[in-house]
């Protein structure tokens, strides 16, 4: 009976552990779609904003306008498939909210929204451990403390006291 519980306390966390490594892998979303990234989300007038997307296919070129900045061109990127620009937002612009409309042929048309703030961002994240990059590192973290965790409810319970033992 004793065994049959810490089994299925093995595989519940086990499961856990299944079911949480997809959807970390999942927030950086399928290739091929329809979306664009912009870097950073929050820009201050004066800074450089790129702006990457697969969304276009083959095509190797394609152009972008910003509201604020004006028009800009999409190159080839690093990345194969991938188009990249960079605009700069002009000094002097008021903290708002900026649309980016980008356009590949024959007839892909994308928009994203950043926001302009009044100062550029410095430091870490205020609100939390730093910033969310590393979040393997993280997971691989949690799931050593969970297996040591798993592992010392086994040794407790398979371990009985002197009065059970007589």
């Amino acid at each position: 009976m004793r065994n049959t519980r810490i089994c299925a306390g093995i595989c519940l966390a086990v499961g856990f552990l299944a079911l949480a490594a997809p959807a970390a892998g999942a927030a950086a979303g399928p290739s091929g779609e329809m979306t664009a990234q912009i870097s950073p989300g929050k820009a201050s007038p004066g800074s450089q904003v790129t702006v990457s997307t697969r969304a276009c296919g083959k095509e190797t070129y394609g152009k972008g306008t910003s509201e604020v900045a004006g028009a800009f061109h999409l190159f080839e990127g690093d990345r194969k498939g991938e188009l990249v620009g960079v605009f700069e937002i002009p000094k002097g612009s008021e903290a708002t909210t900026d649309t980016v409309t980008l356009k590949c042929p024959p007839r892909i048309k994308i928009t994203k929204t950043y926001r302009i703030v009044d100062r550029a961002p410095s430091g870490a994240v205020d609100a939390g451990f730093g910033a969310p990059s590393g979040g393997s590192t993280q997971l691989a973290v949690g799931s050593v403390l969970l297996a040591g965790a798993v592992a010392g409810g086994v040794v407790r319970v398979r371990r009985r006291t002197a009065a059970t033992r007589v």
